[in-house]
């Protein structure tokens, strides 16, 4: 560990230096960030996920940085060209562009204008040039080189030009310059292709720089990209100049200041502003990456812990047109019970069949509740099961169907039913979805799952890392039976590899886990898995209570300590008084008395109260429904209910029935000013709105969170 870097970190997070050090060492060992955030509470003084990945990634990010300084410091060293202070800049350096800036002068070149004019011998005159002489003239200070004078000034200007460029404090300042008064200008191109006007706002936009909207930053590049606009900074080049002027001519009554101050033109002109405008774009550009990145992983966080209807015969309603509409219905426990196609659609609108054939599996199955995927067809099939349901007892939601193509189609799918059609499949994915979204959602590649922000122009390998911690985080939170987890949710467990979750799935196949402790048994599992997983696996059938709560093993005997000073026994856990008792316990004396760190009594106090609590279950329910909405139904100023689907920087889409989704604008979120439209609403809340806007001619619909 790097002790410069821990207080570097120190000062930039407002964590102390004792907390990263010990929480660099558990990763060190091969600690995951759940178990750390979860079970070494008493190392770590209580810090939570969030603040252990921030140190996790700020460390890695910082000894990136070093071992670039280090590099850059043996190279030049190499050349015999360091120095004490060359050193101790590199070392002061925050970012790897100002690491890079000091390192171009002396980095190998490939053949430039510069490089050309040295080999002619003129590197001499740059340096006569650059003197500022004030006696003589031109033509007596660039005899002697063999060629007419204007063409030794013309290529010894520029040497001094790449001179001026190679300058980090130059390039440092203009950077500052640019990004601080620059203004993005777009402008439509020629003869380009937008057909949708999908990039209408950006045939003439122009916005400051260091204010541009991440979310703008990106939809700008993909326009670019695709050839419809035109990008360029705009900013005054005539006071970078002068600055470059002032800070360059030492004497202003020398022959030779023209020469210089063209050599300065030519610098920025051909050097500088087209590197440092690319470098500005790129840092704007990760920076809203970051963002849109952050942004989705948020919003698949929220949508995993969607709160599963359990206890449910679920129908899976995978709607289509010409093919017909794939029926599966779901058992409790999410077996498939029977699959039918139904065709109440165009072309066939075979309404009276469809409803016959729906009735009877309602009838024969007990059906309370019908997930109709959000795809095509989605709207019309809605309204047909409103009609066909009417008078039973039996509501329907709209489930989002985004990745359950992909799921129908993987290899995962075809094991579990390989009987069926990809259609099928997907009917049984939407069902399962309702009844535990998270167990259905984690088999498919989360950037599927369709809850994200330009997620396709982000870099790829940083979307899928930062979503894989995001399912990972959130799998941990809720714990999973051991004895019914699938393998890709295995995946995700805490300090889980391949091996150890095909020695799971083995034993399963011929066992089932009795407790905890069998797991120990099973070939694959060493004791440093076991220690990793074990917390987040639960046994419910297990004779042991704790095996079914978020308790480590490892504290099973604080436990014991816990309950015999209180005067408790385990297997009362499910009785009131244990309860009652509990939630009158003084954790700081409890420990105090046992000699137990106060973070494990506290967490151990929290999973007594609730053995076997699914975080998800306090949850507000998803939103049921029995009869469908035309956009003709609605009026200005109407109260509706509806489902956040996603949410984006510039506000958040809303499942109130139609066949589009509704936008709350960030401006109509709240009356006060808001900053991020997720510190309001989260995917899969249920919010009450009003109707803002109605566009019949293009079927959407505005709302607003504040009635007008």
């Amino acid at each position: 560990m790097n002790d410069t870097i821990i207080k570097t970190l120190s000062e930039t997070t407002d964590i102390s230096e004792k907390q990263i050090t010990a929480t660099l060492k558990l990763l060190e060992e091969g600690c995951t960030i759940p178990f750390i955030a979860r079970y070494r509470k008493e190392l770590t003084n209580n810090l939570d996920e969030e603040q252990i990945k921030l140190i996790n990634d700020e460390y890695k990010r910082n000894l990136n940085l070093l071992e670039r300084k280090e590099s850059v410091i043996a190279l030049i060293d190499e050349k015999g060209l360091l120095t004490d202070e060359l050193k101790k800049e590199i070392m002061a350096s925050t970012k790897l562009t100002e690491v890079e800036d000091i390192y171009r002068p002396f980095k190998e070149k490939k053949k430039t204008k510069a490089s050309e004019a040295i080999k002619l011998g003129l590197e001499p005159l740059a340096k006569k040039i650059m003197s500022f002489p004030t006696t003589g003239n031109i033509e007596s200070l660039a005899s002697g080189y063999n060629m007419e004078v204007n063409i030794a000034i013309e290529n010894a200007s520029y040497i001094i030009a790449e001179w001026i460029s190679d300058n980090a404090y130059y390039r440092k300042w203009i950077r500052g310059f640019i990004y601080n008064t620059g203004i993005i200008k777009t402008k439509a191109k020629k003869n380009m292709q937008d057909e949708t006007k999908t990039y209408e706002m950006y045939y003439d936009f122009s916005e400051n720089v260091k204010y541009l909207k991440h979310y703008r930053c990106l939809a700008i590049n993909r326009a670019e990209k695709e050839k419809v606009i035109t990008v360029n900074i705009d900013f005054d080049i005539d006071k970078v100049t002068e600055h470059l002027e002032n800070k360059i001519i030492k004497n202003k009554d020398s022959f030779v200041v023209d020469i210089v101050k063209n050599a300065i033109k030519d610098a920025l002109k051909r050097l500088i502003i087209p590197s440092v405008e690319r470098e500005i774009r790129n840092e704007i550009t990760e920076k809203s990456e970051e963002k849109a990145i952050k942004t989705f992983g948020k919003n698949l966080e929220n949508l995993l812990l969607t709160r599963p209807i359990k206890g449910r015969v679920v129908l899976g309603f995978d709607p289509a047109f010409r093919t017909g509409c794939k029926l599966a219905v779901i058992d409790e426990q999410g077996n498939l019970l029977e699959v039918k196609v139904i065709y109440p659609n165009e072309p066939k609108n075979d309404i009276i069949g469809s409803t016959k054939t729906l009735r009877e599996l309602i009838d024969k199955y007990n059906i309370k509740l019908i997930a109709i995927g959000n795809g095509t067809a989605s709207r019309e099939s809605e309204a047909f099961v409103a009609e066909a349901i009417k008078g039973l007892d039996v509501k329907y939601i709209i489930v989002s169907e985004a990745g359950a193509s992909i799921y129908s189609a993987s290899k995962l799918a075809i094991e579990e039913f390989p009987d069926l059609t990809v259609e099928k499949r997907s009917a049984i994915s939407i069902g399962r979805r309702v009844q535990d979204p998270l167990s259905e959602l984690v088999k498919i590649d989360a950037k599927s799952i369709g809850v994200g922000e330009y997620q396709y122009d982000v870099n790829q390998h940083n979307l899928t890392e930062a979503l894989d911690y995001s399912v990972m985080s959130i799998v941990n939170k809720v714990g999973v039976n051991l004895n019914t987890a699938s393998r890709s949710i295995l995946k995700y467990i805490s300090g889980m590899n391949k091996k150890a979750i095909d020695g799971i799935m083995d034993f399963k196949s011929k066992n089932n886990f009795i407790n905890r402790e069998s797991l120990l048994k099973v070939k694959g599992i060493t004791e440093k898995i076991y220690e990793q997983a074990i917390g987040f696996l639960r046994v419910p059938n297990s004779t042991n209570p704790l095996d079914n709560t978020g308790i480590h093993p490892e504290n099973y005997k604080d436990t014991e300590k816990i309950l015999e000073y209180l005067n408790l026994k385990i297997e009362d856990i499910r009785e009131t008084h244990f309860k009652e008792t509990l939630e009158n316990a003084n954790a700081k004396n409890i420990a105090d008395n046992n000699n137990i760190n106060i973070f494990v009594v506290e967490s151990i106090l929290k999973e007594l109260k609730n053995p076997g609590l699914d975080p998800r279950d306090e949850l507000e329910m998803p939103l049921l429904k029995s009869d469908v909405l035309k956009i003709e139904d609605l009026t200005v100023g109407m109260s509706l209910e509806g489902t956040v689907r996603n949410v984006a920087s510039f506000g958040a889409f809303v499942d109130i029935g139609l066949k589009n989704d509704a936008l709350i604008h960030i401006s109509k979120l709240s009356k006060n000013f808001v900053k991020d439209p997720s510190d309001i609403v989260s995917v899969g809340d249920i919010i009450k709105c009003y109707v803002d806007k109605i566009d019949l001619e293009k079927k959407q619909v505005s709302l607003s969170v504040v009635k007008n």
